[in-house]
């Protein structure tokens, strides 16, 4: 009887090890498929992402050369972005929920790419005071063409009754933050609200220059950068 129950014992234990490999053999496998599953939902959602960052460059590169056709005489319908872009409503839409959203996506968009310029134009320049000119130089710039002619038509765009839903975009504050290390070292202890002043106001005189289609000249730079000096102090 002894070697009968001790073999059933035996017997017992070695099934309740097996079973205990079976689960975690099994619990291996499905943390092995979860693995799979996320690896493979990973890799569409990447597709995903990269297809639709191309749509989204479509459609803003599209708006943009026709807005620039239109110009101000006429606003473009969403019908004729996406026909320019040989995209659908439906991709539009996914992306944008207005054409205001468009707009401001284009607005963001623009001022990204003039603050990068403006920084290159600025690393030019050996002192702080030539930073600021070359600052100016690069905001005026906005008033040549091609760009002038897309860039008023993204403020005859923005000019409308906006989309209340949409956020507002702040465009000086990009360009703002690129004065911040020349105000300093001229001198000015808090320069943030000071850069933030001039951005808005250059901006603005860029804006007067674009709707009255006129250029700036060698005295409106030196005027204007002068005026950036004496807020940097």
């Amino acid at each position: 009887m002894v070697a009968v129950a001790t073999a059933v014992a035996r017997s017992l234990r070695g099934a309740i090890g097996d079973g205990q490999n079976l689960a975690l053999v099994a619990k291996n496998r499905v943390s092995e498929a979860d693995d799979v599953a996320v690896r493979i939902a990973a890799r569409s959602l990447a597709k995903r992402g990269a297809d639709y960052t191309t749509e989204v460059r479509r459609l803003l590169d599209s708006a943009l050369a026709v807005m620039a056709r239109h110009g101000t005489a006429s606003k473009a319908r969403v019908a004729d972005i996406v026909a320019e872009a040989g995209l659908s409503n439906d991709a539009f839409y996914r992306h944008f929920p207005s054409k205001d959203a468009l707009v401001l996506a284009l607005l963001e968009d623009g001022t990204e790419r003039l603050a990068r310029y403006v920084a290159h134009q600025m690393d030019k320049a050996p002192t702080a005071e030539g930073k600021v000119r070359k600052w100016v130089e690069g905001m005026l710039s906005q008033t040549s063409e091609p760009t002038a002619t897309t860039t008023l038509a993204i403020l005859a765009y923005g000019n409308g009754h906006p989309d209340p839903s949409v956020d507002h975009y702040n465009a000086s504050v990009p360009v703002a933050a690129l004065l911040v290390a020349p105000f300093r070292d001229l001198g000015n202890a808090d320069p943030g609200p000071d850069t933030l002043l001039v951005a808005h106001a250059v901006i603005g005189r860029v804006s007067d220059f674009l709707w009255s289609r006129t250029h700036p000249t060698a005295a409106d730079l030196d005027r204007i950068a002068a005026f950036c000096l004496r807020a940097a102090i």
